[in-house]
């Protein structure tokens, strides 16, 4: 990621971000620290007195945009419910190498036992957020968005997809749940490998849906455009079209149906995609291969004349 001359993400300016769901953000902090400590911190349990506290600051060792801190506050509290959690820059903001991100002040133990926890998450949302931000500037003087997909970390959906929001993106569909979206391999089961039986096949899962559902097909071909138009689809995804393709592509579909491009999405090729005229441009790579982003949690050690004290301000 390209880090050194962030700005705030014109997508985000002004917007409201959407609530994480307490419950999701609970149910996914619970199971961390069963996997982290299923015995409790006996490092912490051993070296500290159970009353010391400590206060310990966020920091970003670079500059970005930051994501999560919901997720570290919670993670503090669920490990002493006393903490005290300030969070000094908004989830969605920019942050300068060396910002103090979130303070928390309470026992210790509890801070030293969810750090890590605390840490790894903000780090991978906060990664997300900026790698998003760099491809929604990229392409902010089109039309088109930035979405995710759903190459995501497998029981992190929830966080990765807030993520993409914070830094300027939006989202596909949540889960196989929520939406129709027909890809190749489903169009060669369902018409048996028979281009001609296309539209028909398609056509007949059309009117089987709700008029609430939203249905999407892809297609690898110009060929396939008009076939699929014909039975009345929401959105139509270019998969691993060229750019000349894709405007091509999108003269032929004429606003009867939103256009997606997909496939060969970087951030080296996103702006040239985004000016063939295409609505959406889905990237996976958004969530799928991100770097954490370098963040620490520096605690505070205040000392007196006969030393350290255990109970910080």
């Amino acid at each position: 990621m390209n880090t050194s001359a962030l700005v705030p993400p014109v997508h985000t300016a002004g917007a409201t971000l959407p609530t994480l769901p307490a419950t999701s953000v609970e149910n996914i902090l619970r199971s961390a620290f069963v996997e982290d400590a299923p015995y409790g911190d006996i490092t912490s349990a051993t070296l500290l007195p159970a009353q010391a506290k400590a206060t310990a600051w966020l920091v970003a060792r670079e500059p970005g945009i930051f994501s999560g801190g919901e997720v570290f506050r919670a993670a503090m509290v669920m490990q002493d419910p006393d903490a005290q959690v300030e969070q000094l820059v908004a989830d969605g903001q920019p942050f300068a190498a060396g910002a103090k991100i979130m303070r928390v002040t309470g026992l210790a133990r509890g801070v030293l036992t969810a750090e890590r926890i605390a840490l790894n998450l903000t780090q991978r949302m906060s990664a997300i957020a900026t790698q998003t931000a760099e491809y929604a500037t990229l392409i902010e003087s089109t039309k088109a968005r930035v979405t995710d997909t759903r190459k995501t970390t497998p029981g992190l959906r929830v966080l990765e997809r807030y993520a993409v929001r914070c830094g300027g993106g939006h989202n596909h569909r949540f889960s196989l749940s929520d939406a129709v979206l027909a890809k190749d391999n489903h169009l060669a089961v369902l018409t048996g490998g028979d281009p001609a039986k296309l539209t028909a096949a398609l056509a007949g899962v059309r009117a089987q849906l709700p008029h609430t559902v939203h249905f999407e097909v892809e297609v690898d071909s110009l060929e396939q455009i008009e076939p699929v138009l014909a039975t009345g689809v929401d959105t139509i995804m270019l998969d691993n079209f060229s750019n000349a393709d894709l405007v091509a592509g999108v003269a032929l579909v004429n606003g009867r149906a939103l256009v997606e491009a997909s496939g060969n999405v970087n951030l080296a090729t996103i702006a040239a995609i985004a000016r063939t005229g295409v609505d959406i441009i889905s990237v996976g790579a958004l969530t799928h291969s991100v770097r954490a982003l370098d963040l620490g949690l520096d605690v505070v050690i205040e000392t007196s004349p006969s030393g350290p004290s255990h109970d910080l301000p």
